[in-house]
């Protein structure tokens, strides 16, 4: 049996280095513009999130574990961050199923651990859709947990193109454990 819990804190800044106005979150934010008018350092207390660098959890995505982020541009390459999402700590079995291409089609391998190439693991090029069943995963662009990262909660995603993803690849998936 599977439980997830959401308890996490995290303060956004307005400047590098912890400076100017700070929003405190502990929820999910679509718009992080109404508290602040940009967001570049953060402390995150308790708990792991996924911060996006434009309103409603679009554009680039970063993981974020307890710790201090004093400057998202040098650190993440990020210059500002507009929304915010928490990842539930999550206890239980992981299980995902990618497929080669989307709406489910093609090859279909399913998943328990993490994956740091889809190609030498199941000699599979690309992945454009997948069933996450249980746990919470970051999928990357490049093998070995390279590139831009994408996180997946459970449920279906037929088409990643769809999401905003166009001609993203996703080649090396893992499994959101850390129990921040």
């Amino acid at each position: 049996m599977s439980t997830s819990m959401n308890m996490g804190r995290i303060v956004f800044y307005e400047d590098r280095n912890f400076q100017g106005r700070s929003y405190e979150c502990s929820s999910d934010c679509a718009d992080m513009s109404s508290y602040l008018s940009r967001c570049h350092s953060c402390r995150v207390q308790s708990g792991c999130f996924m911060v996006y660098d434009r309103n409603n959890y679009m554009g680039n995505q970063y993981f974020m574990r307890r710790g201090e982020y004093s400057d998202f541009q040098s650190m993440m390459g990020m210059t500002d961050i507009r929304s915010c999402r928490t990842i539930p700590m999550h206890r239980g079995s992981y299980r995902m199923r990618i497929y080669e291409r989307d709406n489910f089609g093609g090859q279909m391998h399913e998943m328990m651990d993490d994956c740091d190439s889809i190609m030498d693991r199941y000699r599979m090029s690309d992945c454009q859709s997948c069933n996450v069943m249980d746990g919470h995963w970051l999928m990357y662009e490049q093998p070995h947990f390279r590139g831009r990262m994408t996180y997946m909660r459970p449920g279906e995603y037929r088409n990643f193109r769809d999401m905003g993803m166009s001609g993203t690849r996703f080649m090396s998936m893992r499994r959101i454990t850390d129990m921040c």
